[in-house]
C-alpha cells in the first residue's frame, strides 16, 4: 500500500492507532501496526516511531481494560453489599456471593466451606460449577489440603496446580473429591470475622492456572462480604430468636396471670361457699359451671354423693390409681379422675365429664376443686364424729338400763334422742356386729355411716360395735348389714339382732338378746352371717328369754303340713307323730296308725313336698321332732289348743 503523502507516514500510523484504540480494537490488532508499517516501506526511522507509538498504545489498552475489570469487580462488590442490605435468606446471598467469585475470577468452580468448632473441621455450605457429589460432601480437617491450610492459618494461598502441589498434606478422601471434580488450580482465602476465622472461600478451574495478586485480593474481597453476610445472618437469627422467646414468654406470664386470677377467683368462691355451710351438691354444681363440665363426687367405696350437669358416671379405676400415685388429676376411660385426698388418706373422688382435653390452667383449677372437696368432707367427717360421740353417748346410756344408775331417766333419754331425730317410741332394732379386732374401728365408722342413713344410733359396748335402728324386722336387717358391710370391709362381719323394742326400757334386754345371738352364729360356725333368735330355730328358743315365741317356732317348722290337714281334713301331722314316736319306723308307724305301709309312705312324700326334701335330714329332723313335741305340749291328743291363748293360736 502506498503511504500517505498528505501526512508523513508515522503520524498515520500513530493516527491509526489512535482510531483502533478508540474503537476498543484488540490488543493483537494494535500490535500488528509496526508490521504493517513496515511493509508499507516506510523509512527505518519511521518505523522505530511507529513502535514506540504501539508500546504506548497497548500500554493504554492494558490500562483500559484493567479499567474495566476493576469496574465490574466493583459492579459485582457493590452488588454483594446490596444483598447484603436486604438480607432475607443467607444461602441465597452465599449462592450468589459464590456465583459472582466464579464469574469475575473466571473460575471454572468456585465454593465456600464453613468451620464446624465441635468436629474440629471445615464443610461444603455452597458450590457454583459443581458435578460431583463427593466433591460436594467433602469435609476438610484443620490443616489437610489447601482449604485446610487456609482455615487453620487464616492466610490466602494458591495453587498453580494442587494435584502436584506437596506444600500441603494431601489426604485420601480429599485427593480422590478433587480428582473426581477435575480440579488443578486453586484459589483458597479465609473468611474472617475480627480474629475469628469461620470459614474459606474457593475458586477453582480445571486446568493449571496462575493466580495472580489482584484475583486473589478480588475473591478475598468477596470474602470479606460472605463473612459479613454470615455474621448479619446470626446476629439477624439470635435476633428473631430472642424476639420469639420474648413474645412467648409475654404470651406465657399473660396466661399464667389469667391463669392466676382465675384460679384465686374460683378458689374465694368455692371457699365462700364451705364457710357458708353448703353441702357437696353445692360445691360440685360450682365446680361443673368453672370448668364447664359434668361433675361427680364418689365416696372411697365408689358411691355417688353428689352430682351436676351429667349423668350417672363411675370413676375411671386407672384414673384414680394415677392420681393417687402423682396427685394430679388423670385422663382415663373418657374421664378426668382426680383423688380427694386427706394428706395420704382418700377420701373420694371427683369425676369430670365432657372435657377430652383441660389447659394446664383448666388442670389445676380441677385439682385445687378437689382439694376444697377434701376440706367440706372433713369438715363434715368433724361435724360427723361429733355427732357421732354425743350419739354413742346416748346409746350407751340407752342401753345400761335403769339398775345400772339412779339418774337413769327414761323421759330425760327420751328428749335427747328426739333432739338427735331419733324418736324411741317408735319400734326399734338392736344390732351387735363383730369382726377381726384390727378391723373394729373401720366397722364403727363405716356401721356410723349406716346410723346416720337409717336415723339411729351407734356405739362401741363390751368390745362390739352395736347399732340401734327403727324398723321391725331385726333378723332382715342382721343379714342385709352382715352382707354389705362384710363387702365394703373386705371381711367377714356377724350381726345378732334383737327386737322390736319399743320404748327406752326395752333396750337394753334388747341389746342383751342380740349379744347372745351373735354368740350363737359363731358357736354355729355361722360367722359372717347376721340373723335373729328366731332365724335361729330351736337355738334361739333355749336361748330366746320370751317363751310365748314357742307358738311362731311351731308355726314356722310345722305350718304347711297344718294348714294342709286344716284345709283337706288329711292326717299328715298325726303321722309324723307316729314317724317320729317310733323311731322313724315306717312298719310301727303303720301299726301305730293301723293303715298300710304305702299309705304312711304317701303321707310322708307329701310332707316332703309341703316342708322340702331335707326334712328328713338330721338337722331339720330335730327341729321337726322339737316342733312337734312343742306342739303336742300346747294342744291336746286331738290337735286341739290348749290354755288361755287358744283363740289366738287357732
Amino acid at each position: 500500500m502506498p503511504a500517505d503523502r498528505s501526512h508523513p507516514p508515522a503520524t498515520a500510523s500513530v493516527r491509526r492507532l489512535l482510531d483502533l484504540l478508540a474503537a476498543d480494537a484488540p490488543a493483537e490488532e494494535l500490535a500488528a501496526e509496526p508490521a504493517r508499517t513496515r511493509a508499507a516501506g516506510v523509512q527505518a526511522g519511521d518505523v522505530e516511531q511507529v513502535a514506540e507509538a504501539t508500546e504506548v498504545a497497548l500500554s493504554v489498552r492494558r490500562a483500559l481494560d484493567q479499567h474495566l475489570r476493576r469496574e465490574a469487580e466493583l459492579v459485582a462488590l457493590f452488588d454483594t453489599a446490596g444483598d447484603l442490605a436486604g438480607l432475607r435468606d443467607l444461602d441465597a446471598v452465599l449462592r450468589a456471593i459464590v456465583r459472582r467469585a466464579r464469574t469475575l475470577l473466571g473460575a471454572d468452580v468456585a465454593y465456600l466451606t464453613l468451620n464446624d468448632p465441635v468436629e474440629h473441621d471445615t464443610f461444603m455450605r455452597v458450590t457454583e460449577g459443581s458435578v460431583s457429589a463427593a466433591f460436594q460432601q467433602l469435609r476438610l480437617g484443620m490443616g489437610e489440603g489447601l482449604g485446610g491450610l487456609v482455615a487453620q492459618t487464616a492466610r490466602p494461598y494458591a495453587s498453580t496446580d494442587y494435584r502436584t502441589d506437596q506444600r500441603f498434606r494431601h489426604t485420601g478422601p480429599i485427593d480422590d473429591g478433587v480428582a473426581e471434580e477435575g480440579l488443578r488450580g486453586i484459589l483458597g482465602v479465609p473468611l474472617r470475622l475480627g480474629e475469628e476465622i469461620i470459614g474459606v472461600l474457593f475458586a477453582a478451574n480445571r486446568t493449571p492456572r496462575e493466580f495472580t495478586p489482584d484475583a486473589i485480593a478480588l475473591l478475598g474481597s468477596l470474602a470479606a462480604h460472605a463473612a459479613v453476610a454470615i455474621d448479619s445472618a446470626r446476629l439477624l437469627e439470635e435476633t428473631r430468636s430472642t424476639l420469639a422467646r420474648l413474645e412467648a414468654a409475654n404470651e406465657t406470664a399473660r396466661a399464667h396471670s389469667a391463669a392466676l386470677h382465675r384460679a384465686s377467683d374460683a378458689h374465694d368462691r368455692l371457699t365462700k361457699l364451705v364457710l357458708r355451710g353448703a353441702g357437696i351438691d353445692d360445691v360440685a354444681a360450682e365446680i361443673a359451671a368453672l370448668l364447664g363440665g359434668g361433675l361427680a363426687v364418689h365416696d372411697t367405696d365408689g358411691s355417688e354423693m353428689a352430682r351436676a350437669h351429667t349423668e350417672a358416671v363411675a370413676p375411671s379405676a386407672a384414673g384414680l390409681a394415677a392420681s393417687h400415685a402423682d396427685g394430679r388429676a388423670a385422663y382415663a376411660d373418657g374421664v378426668w379422675t382426680c383423688a380427694v385426698l386427706a394428706g395420704t388418706e382418700p377420701l373420694g373422688s371427683i369425676v369430670l365429664t365432657g372435657r377430652t382435653g383441660l389447659s394446664e390452667a383448666d388442670r389445676r383449677l380441677f385439682e385445687r376443686a378437689a382439694l376444697v372437696t377434701a376440706l367440706l368432707l372433713l369438715l363434715r367427717r368433724s361435724v360427723a364424729e361429733a355427732e357421732d360421740r354425743v350419739r354413742g353417748e346416748l346409746l350407751d346410756d340407752l342401753l345400761a338400763g335403769p339398775d345400772s344408775s339412779t339418774h337413769w331417766d327414761s323421759g330425760s333419754l327420751t328428749l335427747r334422742a328426739r333432739r338427735l331425730g331419733v324418736h324411741l317410741g317408735r319400734p326399734h332394732i338392736v344390732a351387735v356386729l363383730g369382726c377381726e379386732p384390727q378391723l373394729r374401728s373401720r366397722l364403727a365408722a363405716e356401721t356410723a355411716r349406716t346410723a346416720r342413713s337409717l336415723g339411729g344410733l351407734t356405739g362401741t359396748r363390751h368390745g362390739h360395735v352395736v347399732l340401734l335402728a327403727p324398723g321391725d324386722r331385726p333378723g332382715e336387717l342382721a343379714h342385709t348389714l352382715a352382707t354389705e358391710l362384710g363387702r365394703t370391709l373386705g371381711a367377714a362381719v356377724t350381726v345378732g339382732a334383737a327386737g322390736p323394742a319399743a320404748g327406752p326400757e326395752e333396750l337394753p334386754a334388747g341389746h342383751a338378746e342380740a349379744v347372745r345371738c351373735l354368740r350363737a352364729l359363731h358357736a354355729l360356725g355361722r360367722t359372717g352371717d347376721g340373723a335373729d333368735i328366731a332365724d335361729l330355730g330351736f337355738v334361739g328358743i333355749l336361748l330366746g328369754g320370751d317363751r310365748s315365741d314357742v307358738p311362731s317356732y311351731v308355726q314356722r317348722i310345722l305350718g304347711p303340713v297344718l294348714a294342709y290337714d286344716a284345709e283337706r281334713g288329711t292326717e299328715l301331722l298325726r303321722t309324723l307323730h307316729a314317724y317320729h314316736d317310733h323311731g322313724s319306723s315306717l312298719a310301727r308307724a303303720k301299726d301305730a296308725l293301723h293303715v298300710h305301709v304305702n299309705t304312711v309312705v304317701q303321707r310322708l312324700d307329701r310332707v316332703a313336698q309341703l316342708l322340702g326334701p331335707d326334712w328328713n335330714s338330721p338337722a331339720r329332723a330335730l327341729e321337726t321332732h322339737l316342733a312337734l313335741r312343742l306342739h303336742r305340749l300346747t294342744h291336746g291328743a286331738d290337735g286341739s289348743p290348749l290354755g288361755p291363748g287358744a283363740d289366738r293360736d287357732r
